[in-house]
């Protein structure tokens, strides 16, 4: 069960970028950047925060053949946050992960971005 998990907190990003309000927009995007990184989506949900105001953010999820990628909008603070988790099980998924990665990061042209990297081995190992 070795794997990689990658996370990012964005922040300055224009509000006005319809990726931060519109469900459809945002799906868009990740459905993209999932094919572009080689990755394979498998199912998707994007959800508004407040169904009835247009101007808040989204919380959205691709499920992947390979693990998962979350990601919230926050317009009112600028803010994104981005999660990528790959399986490297059968095949070494890690360069596909910092591909979407990067993908998301550019989409959204932060002016802070601040990233992590967990190796998600550890449940692998016997417990001793």
């Amino acid at each position: 069960m070795d794997g990689l998990h990658l996370t990012a907190d964005l922040r300055g990003v224009d509000p006005a970028l319809a990726p931060m309000r519109d469900p459809d927009a945002l799906a868009a995007l990740c459905r993209s950047a999932v094919k572009a990184s080689g990755l394979t989506g498998v199912a998707e949900l994007f959800h508004r925060f407040s169904p009835d105001d247009e101007q808040s953010g989204i919380t959205g999820v691709v499920l992947l053949a390979e693990s998962h990628l979350a990601i919230h909008t926050w317009p009112e603070l600028g803010g994104v946050t981005l999660d990528v988790y790959v399986c490297n099980y059968g095949a070494d998924n890690s360069a596909k992960a910092e591909t979407l990665m990067a993908a998301l990061i550019a989409a959204f042209a932060p002016t802070v971005v601040s990233r992590q990297s967990l190796n998600r081995a550890a449940a692998s190992t016997p417990a001793v």
